[in-house]
């Protein structure tokens, strides 16, 4: 992937990710020398997966929990190449208000536990797809709730914002105005993305790795 470090520790392997790599050896015994259909080998792993006991995971859950050590540990002595957007990026003040989530966030929010409880094996991106479908389909109607909903946060973070940069906030900035982020130049989703963009990006780690393995 252009612009990759190639010294970036590997991303963490989630146990469905162990699951399905078990799966492609299995393939590969049984069928030596045989392509496999991607599209149809995902469905049968993801079927597979939701049938599978809790004891059955067990395993494939031990092996992420191995690899999350690895990469943390790895991940601590790991130095972001000078200029990379991981060297770029500036800390951020813990005291300095959240920024508030769009409508779709907050629609988001509201609908991912179901699809996740729905579609166990399905990872992020396709969660992410999946809601960015079902917004897709929401009339102005159905998303009136939700926009209601994001302008009452963004109410609530530009008094957050004024009374942070009352105080002489780390965060305030000449080019910050009312309801504008002090750090950034859009709004951000909720922290519990934030934890999902860190998961994507591990994802299309183990997607690279994927590829090359095939």
């Amino acid at each position: 992937m252009p612009g990759k470090d190639p010294n970036k520790p590997k991303g963490k392997t989630s146990s469905y990710a162990f699951f399905v790599a078990t799966c492609r050896e299995e393939h590969k015994k049984k069928h030596p020398g045989t392509s496999v259909n991607f599209s149809e080998f995902s469905k049968k792993c993801s079927e597979r997966w939701r049938t599978m006991s809790a004891k059955e995971k067990v395993k494939f859950e031990d092996m992420a929990k191995g690899d999350k050590v690895r990469y943390d540990k790895d991940m601590k002595g790991y130095v972001p190449p000078k200029g990379s957007k991981a060297a770029g990026k500036r800390k951020k003040d813990p005291n300095a208000p959240k920024r508030p989530p769009s409508a779709f966030f907050v629609f988001c929010a509201e609908h991912r536990g179901r699809i996740k409880a729905d579609n166990p094996g399905m990872g992020i991106g396709d969660i992410a797809k999946q809601l960015g479908l079902l917004w897709g389909k929401q009339t102005p109607k159905d998303k009136l709730p939700h926009e209601a909903k994001a302008a009452k946060l963004k109410e609530k973070y530009e008094k957050d914002v004024a009374a942070y940069k009352a105080k002489g906030g780390a965060g305030a900035t000449a080019k910050s105005g009312p309801g504008r982020p002090a750090v950034g130049k859009k709004a951000a989703p909720m922290d519990d993305d934030d934890d999902d963009d860190d998961e994507e990006e591990d994802d299309d780690d183990e997607e690279d790795d994927d590829e090359d393995d095939d």
